[in-house]
Parts: structure tokens; C-alpha cells; sequence
């Protein structure tokens, strides 16, 4: 099982996150790939992106949620966040259903 209790910066935090939102619809598009990269200045993608592979949907939410907690964001920053994700979900130029309600199961669990 991988730590649940992850050692991530602020932006190691949002590029996991918005990887996780990537693959609300189980499609990653290079449109969005490209969208969290552009995002990216000291965080490493692939390592990220291969830790996500390796964690289930209960892990992602508990490390999400520690990791939160442990930089204690703001509710400006959290808004401005979710304001990035769902450009994320616009990227690719549809925004569904299982995407919105990730938007929406995000904003109850990280509030």
C-alpha cells in the first residue's frame, strides 16, 4: 500500500490532483496532459503520474485530503484551485457528467 501520508509541496499537491481530475472520464487526453504540465515548474510529472497509477481511488483521496491539511490552504487558494481544474476538464473541449461530479465530490471533501 502506498504512504497515504505523502511529503509533497503545494505543487506536487495540485499536479497530482489535477492528474487524478484527468482521469475522471477515463481519458486522459494529451490536451490535458499538456494543461498540467504547463502548470509544472519544480514537480516531476512522471514521477507523480506513476504514483498515481500505483494508488487506488481510496488512496488518492487520503493522501489528497493529508496533504491539504498538512499545507493548510486557504479558501481563496482552494477556489483559485478549483478554477484551475475545471480549465483542466474544459481543456479538452467537453466537460461530462463523471467530470462534473468529480468537481463537485472534490468541493465536499476538500472544503
Amino acid at each position: 500500500m502506498s504512504n497515504t501520508k505523502p511529503n509533497w509541496s503545494k505543487e506536487d499537491l495540485k499536479i497530482y490532483i489535477l492528474i487524478y481530475c484527468a482521469k475522471a472520464d477515463f481519458n486522459e487526453s494529451n490536451i490535458e496532459v499538456d494543461f498540467i504540465k504547463s502548470k509544472l515548474q519544480n514537480s516531476d510529472y512522471d514521477k507523480l503520474h506513476a504514483e498515481f497509477e500505483a494508488d487506488n481511488d481510496y488512496q488518492s483521496i487520503q493522501k489528497i485530503q493529508a496533504a491539504l491539511k498538512k499545507h493548510g490552504y486557504s479558501e481563496k487558494e482552494l477556489n483559485s484551485f478549483f478554477t484551475e481544474i475545471k480549465e483542466l476538464f474544459l481543456s479538452d473541449g467537453k466537460y461530462d457528467v463523471l467530470e462534473q461530479n468529480l468537481l463537485l465530490g472534490l468541493k465536499r471533501i476538500l472544503k
